[in-house]
C-alpha cells in the first residue's frame, strides 16, 4: 500500500515538474517572439558571385553594389545585414559546391547571386528545395523564377530586354533583313539566341544566316565574312562582352559598319574599354542608365565613383537595389527568418529605387521597363 502511494505521489510530482517546465518555455518562448519584435531584424545573407577568372567584371561591379547598399542600409537602422560572398569563378559546379556551403547553415537566410543563368540553373532548384529564398541580379535567361517559389530576380530579362532594342533598332533604320550570331555553349547566350529569333520572325524580318561561337573563342573571320557578304541591315548579337567586344573590333576591321543589336551580356562600359571606337553602334535595352535627371540616380553615381573611381554599370545597379529589396522584405517579415522572408518578398509592389519602380510579379519575375541605349561617342546614351 505504501509503495503504491509512493508511485503515485512520484508521478503526481514528475507531472507537476513537466508542467512547470512548460510553462516556463512559453514565457521564454513569449519572450523571445517578443525581442524579436523589437528592435532592428539582424540577417547574414549569402553572396554567390562571379570574382574571378574572364567575367570578373560583372562580379566586382555586382558586388560593389551591394557593398555601397550594405552601408547605407546598415546605417539607416532599420535591418542589419551581414554579407557572406563565395566566389563562382562562374562554373556551375562551383557555384553549386559555394551556395551549398552557404545553404548549411543556419544563419544565412537568403542568397544573392548567382552571376550566370548557367550557374542558377544549378543553384537555383537546390535553394528551392532547401526553402532558402535566393534572387538572381544578373539572370536573365528565361525560365529562372519558374525554377520554384523561392527563386526571384530583379534582373529585366531578355524576353524584355531585347524586344524593346529591336524593335527601335528597326524603326530606326528601317531594317527588313538581319543577321543572327550567338554563343551556343551557354544558358544565357542560348536564351538571348531563342527571343532574337522569335521577335525577329514576329516582326516580319528575314533572317538570312545564323552563325554560332564559343566562349573563349578568338577568331570570328569565318561567321563575319558570310555575314558581310550577305548584306543584313542588322546584326543580332547574343554574347558576353568578352567575345562581344572582340566580335564587334573585328567586324568594324573588315569594314562591316551595320548597327549591332545586343543582349544583357553585352551591356557592360567593358565592351567599350576593350572595342574602343568599334564598339560604336551597339544598342541595347537596360533598365539603367546612369545620365538619366533623377536625384536617386545621380546621388548613387557620384558615391558609386567616390568609392571605386569609375561610374557603375547596370549589374551594379540591380545588385545595388537588390540589396534594398532584401532589406525591404526583411523588415516586412519582422524576423531573420527563411520562409517568413520568401513571403514578404513576394508581396513587394512598388518599391522605389535607382532603376525606377520595382515589384515581383506572381512568378516571382520582375515587372520593369526598360530604356533602350545606343554607344556614341564612346558612352553609352539614350537611343532615339
Amino acid at each position: 500500500m505504501r509503495n503504491s502511494f509512493k508511485r503515485v505521489y512520484l508521478l503526481i510530482s514528475v507531472l507537476m515538474v513537466v508542467m512547470l517546465a512548460a510553462c516556463g518555455e512559453d514565457d521564454t518562448n513569449t519572450s523571445n517572439a517578443s525581442e524579436k519584435s523589437e528592435g532592428p531584424v539582424s540577417a547574414k545573407i549569402g553572396v554567390i558571385s562571379y570574382m574571378t577568372g574572364p567575367g570578373a567584371a560583372y562580379g566586382e561591379a555586382i558586388t560593389n553594389g551591394f557593398n555601397l547598399a550594405l552601408d547605407e542600409i546598415n546605417e539607416k537602422g532599420d535591418v542589419k545585414i551581414e554579407l557572406i560572398i563565395e566566389d563562382s569563378a562562374g562554373k556551375q559546379d562551383q557555384a553549386l559546391t559555394v551556395a551549398q556551403k552557404l545553404m548549411s547553415s543556419d544563419d544565412i537566410v537568403a542568397l544573392l547571386g548567382p552571376t550566370l543563368s548557367t550557374e542558377m540553373n544549378v543553384v537555383g532548384p537546390e535553394a528551392d528545395i532547401n526553402g532558402i529564398p535566393i534572387m538572381g541580379t544578373s539572370t536573365t535567361a528565361a525560365g529562372i523564377p519558374q525554377i520554384g517559389e523561392y527563386v526571384f530576380r530583379n534582373s529585366i530579362p531578355e524576353s524584355l530586354a531585347i524586344p524593346a532594342a529591336l524593335e527601335k533598332a528597326v524603326n530606326k533604320y528601317g531594317a527588313k533583313k538581319v543577321a543572327i550570331l550567338y554563343g551556343n555553349d551557354d544558358l544565357f547566350t542560348q536564351s538571348g539566341y531563342d527571343t532574337m529569333k522569335a521577335e525577329a520572325e514576329n516582326m516580319g524580318l528575314e533572317i538570312v544566316t545564323i552563325e554560332t561561337f564559343q566562349k573563349g573563342q578568338s577568331d570570328y573571320n569565318a561567321q563575319l565574312t558570310k555575314i558581310k557578304d550577305l548584306q543584313p541591315d542588322l546584326i543580332l548579337a547574343s554574347a558576353l562582352y568578352n567575345e562581344g567586344a572582340v566580335i564587334m573590333d573585328q567586324a568594324r576591321k573588315m569594314g562591316i559598319d551595320l548597327p549591332f543589336v545586343g543582349g544583357n551580356g553585352f551591356n557592360s562600359p567593358q565592351v567599350i574599354e576593350i572595342a574602343g571606337e568599334a564598339s560604336e553602334g551597339l544598342i541595347v535595352a537596360t533598365p539603367w542608365f546612369g545620365e538619366k535627371d533623377d536625384p536617386k540616380v545621380q546621388e548613387f553615381v557620384k558615391k558609386y565613383e567616390s568609392a571605386y573611381g569609375h561610374k557603375p554599370d547596370q549589374f551594379a545597379a540591380q545588385a545595388y537595389d537588390a540589396l534594398y529589396i532584401m532589406a525591404e522584405g526583411l523588415k516586412n517579415a519582422g524576423e531573420a527568418d527563411r520562409d517568413a522572408l520568401r513571403d514578404a518578398l513576394a508581396e513587394i509592389k512598388d518599391l522605389d529605387g535607382i532603376l525606377g519602380k520595382f515589384s515581383f510579379d506572381e512568378d516571382g519575375d520582375v515587372i520593369m521597363e526598360p530604356t533602350v541605349l545606343i554607344i556614341k561617342d564612346g558612352a553609352f546614351q539614350q537611343f532615339e
